[in-house]
């Protein structure tokens, strides 16, 4: 039965003790004015949501300036936009990487309902009791954000005008977890020392555009022209501090301890360095005083310089902190051309040269054209009166791609590794040691997309809708891929030779609207699309998707490989288990199935209606044709977990006359016996089609006076997710569990796609609103 408070003795539901029903509140002041030569327009917001999981919520603070003015007879105009923003985010012990303990939602899931609900209790086998993670873990980061952007426009001539934009972007954030001493259930030696980290992080990004514009109109032809130049850099820097052994049980203090102690380290280093260290547990070569601070710095080679004078006196026994400062540049020559004959036939031809350092000498550039054609058919005479739009689109142009390349892996680098705080408070000197290779011919990855489409409304476009076919081929697909062993780096970037990825599919759009009156208005529309995802050329294959849990170390379930779609499922096949052991029968090698995580066909219905003062709005959407791997039933809804006294869906239990014991192990109603292994397989491949309810909302313009307060007020109801129709058996077939780089789920530095565990769920949101003009 359900709890509503922690205690001993009774069944607990431990969902209900880390799950809530939670409110949140967003609030917004604006003011606009607008005046002969200009305008100007501010606003303030402030909005705090608490999520659905305890421990998680997001407050946000931020005020916004507009502001435009013209001078010199309209020639000249300048602008203005201005945001400062500040983030309050506090977050679980929640992440896709856990191992078999899983987190805060998977050791919920997995948690014995007969464990008394004591933060304290400790004779959990070996799993996490869920209140440790909630009450002796903290995770907040507080982000500030800045940015203004500022243009001058100035006319030559009506035909000719150029255009100056400045931007700046400015983001700091610090990131504090910490796992207190008290927290006796959880890993790395925290009981009775704790742990933490600081995460700073600081990106700032500048811009410069500027470009000229000629537009001149000749009878039936109008000629619109563009030239322009870019350049933007984008510059990362911030550090990674790991603290063992405090002295506090508040873990508000802690934080601040890890600050302190890293000021006051710093304090003592001259000259420039990446990382340094103390511990009063060192064992090493730290010259005559233990508790001395080491200091790794690259300045032409490497070096390990030690500060002398004894411990300093800080609020941890042991820290670490790694520090990187990183740039990278992007800089366009660009070019569009816009020609129209007679409001019927559009050309458009573009051009872009793009310059990007995170590209070797010898291809740091990629040039890429496009061009399109349309025709407005409406305006021919031998189209009737009726037909109010038809329209005919054609396509084809390049595009580059550098995301996920990161900085740096073009050349050769080198710099240390990681330091570490070892279970006694011991820290490690890491050594200097290669990070990337020298890439030189390492290039763009291009997009090559050829499209055509047409348009069309009937009676005032009263019915309208559109019809799109594409393909998109991608070439030179830049990898991250691990060389062959022995190697001094786990990975480095490639082009793949060769490699190409295609999508190809249809869109159809159609809207009408049902009613169309002074007083009432009713229209409809949807939405469906189709698209085709296959590798069509790679050298040899690669493995994705990495699962997690007990006794799954090293194991996938996904498979890239020519001829097979992205984000392919590559399982064993299930097909049961033997009746009298109890044992899977499965397959002995894993292949594909013939089943990926991306959807074939994609979808959405909305409705909306007025009726004088009244209006209202819906959307339902799906996806269908795709399948998710439940990697939450894998690690811990398996008859082994039934043995390990973990908590089990009654799927796998079954009654408890359907339990029997052959022999030394138990068989379970599902027919799994509690020694079988849970390996990856079709068993916990599921099909994920959906349609969800994604939103509904109903407002009420309330009518005023011509001398009220208000010049308006509107108030509102909407709802979102308020209903989810599927078969999958997890919480919600729109997931993806994905990692961040470098964790345990991504495998081969490739993402993943429909890969379940523990997963954040989905709120069903509702929310009341006020909104007044005056």
């Amino acid at each position: 039965f359900d709890v509503d408070a922690r205690n001993a003795g009774f069944r607990t539901d431990w969902q209900d003790l880390i799950f809530r029903t939670s409110t949140s509140t967003n609030n917004n002041v604006g003011y606009s004015n607008s005046y002969s030569n200009g305008n100007v327009r501010a606003t303030f917001g402030y909005g705090k949501n608490f999520g659905i999981l305890e421990n998680t919520s997001l407050e946000r603070v931020n005020g916004r300036l507009n502001i435009k003015h013209s001078f010199l007879n309209n020639k000249l105009d300048l602008g203005l936009q201005a945001s400062a923003s500040r983030v309050n985010d506090e977050s679980a012990a929640t992440g896709g990487g856990a191992g078999f303990r899983g987190d805060l939602i998977g050791s919920a899931l997995a948690a014995n309902p007969t464990w008394p609900a004591f933060t304290n209790f400790n004779n959990t086998g070996g799993l996490f009791n869920p209140l440790q993670l909630l009450d002796y873990t903290q995770n907040t980061a507080e982000t500030d954000r800045y940015l203004i952007n500022f243009s001058a426009n100035y006319n030559f001539t009506p035909e000719f005008s150029a255009k100056v934009n400045l931007g700046y972007d400015n983001s700091n954030s610090t990131r504090i977890a910490v796992a207190s001493r008290e927290a006796s259930n959880l890993q790395n030696a925290v009981f009775g020392n704790g742990r933490g980290t600081v995460n700073d992080l600081d990106l700032e990004s500048q811009l410069m555009e500027i470009t000229a514009n000629y537009k001149k109109k000749f009878d039936n032809l109008e000629i619109d022209i563009l030239a322009g130049f870019s350049y933007q850099d984008f510059n990362t820097a911030g550090r990674n501090i790991n603290a063992f052994g405090f002295f506090t049980d508040d873990m508000n203090q802690m934080g601040e301890d890890i600050i302190n102690s890293a000021r006051v380290i710093e304090s003592k280093i001259s000259g420039e360095y990446q990382q340094y260290g103390f511990s009063n547990n060192y064992t090493g070569d730290f010259n005559e005083n233990s508790g001395d601070i080491f200091v790794n710095r690259i300045l032409g080679e490497s070096s390990t310089d030690f500060v002398g004078g004894g411990a300093p006196n800080l609020g941890v026994n042991a820290l670490t902190a790694d520090t990187f400062d990183n740039t990278d540049e992007l800089q366009s020559f660009f070019g569009r051309v816009n020609i129209g004959i007679a409001d019927k036939y559009l050309f458009t031809g573009t051009f872009r040269a793009d310059g990007s350092t995170r590209f070797g000498p010898d291809n740091k550039y990629g040039y890429f054209p496009s061009g399109a054609f349309a025709w407005k058919m409406h305006n021919e005479d031998f189209v009737g009166d009726n037909v109010s739009t038809l329209k005919l689109r054609v396509s084809a142009g390049i595009t580059g791609n550098q995301e996920g390349l990161g900085y740096g892996n073009s050349v050769r680098r080198r710099r240390f590794g990681a330091p570490s705080v070892g279970n006694d408070g011991a820290i490690g000197i890491p050594g200097l040691s290669p990070v990337s290779f020298g890439v030189p011919d390492l290039k763009w990855e291009e997009n090559l997309q050829f499209g055509a489409g047409i348009d069309f409304g009937f009676n005032d476009d009263r019915l309208s809708g559109s019809l799109d076919v594409y393909r998109k081929t991608t070439k030179d697909l830049l990898f991250n891929i691990t060389p062959a062993q022995p190697s001094p780096l786990p990975f480095n970037f490639a082009n793949l030779d060769g490699s190409e990825v295609q999508n190809q599919g249809i869109e159809f759009a159609l809207n009408y609207d049902l009613v169309d009156t002074e007083d009432w208005n009713w229209n409809a529309g949807f939405n469906v699309a189709y698209n085709q995802n296959e590798i069509t050329s790679l050298a040899g294959g690669f493995d994705a998707g990495a699962i997690n849990g007990q006794g799954l170390t090293g194991a996938f379930a996904q498979k890239l490989e020519e001829g097979q779609p992205l984000f392919a499922f590559f399982l064993r096949e299930f097909e049961g288990f033997d009746p009298a052991t109890g044992q899977p029968i499965q397959e002995d090698v894993q292949k594909f199935v013939d089943k990926s995580a991306l959807p074939d066909l994609t979808g959405g219905f909305s409705m909306s209606a007025s009726y004088k003062n009244w209006s209202a709005s819906t959307f339902l959407s799906g996806q269908f044709g795709h399948y998710v791997y439940n990697n939450t039933r894998n690690a811990f809804f398996t008859a082994g977990s039934f043995g390990s006294g973990r908590n089990l869906t009654t799927d796998v239990v079954g009654s408890p006359s359907s339990i029997s014991t052959p022999g030394q192990f138990a068989i379970l109603g599902n027919g799994e016996a509690t020694n079988a292994a849970a390996e990856v397989s079709t068993r916990f491949l599921e099909k994920g089609d959906f349609v969800r309810l994604e939103n509904v909302s109903i407002s009420y313009d309330w009518p005023l006076k011509d001398d009220a307060f208000f010049k308006s007020l509107t108030l509102s109801a909407n709802g979102q997710n308020l209903f989810l129709i599927t078969d999958y058996t997890g919480l919600d077939p729109e997931v993806n569990s994905r990692a961040a780089s470098g964790d345990a789920n991504i495998l081969n530095g490739l993402p993943t796609a429909g890969i379940d565990f523990g997963a954040y769920p989905r709120a069903k949101t509702y929310t009341l609103g006020v909104s007044a003009k005056f």
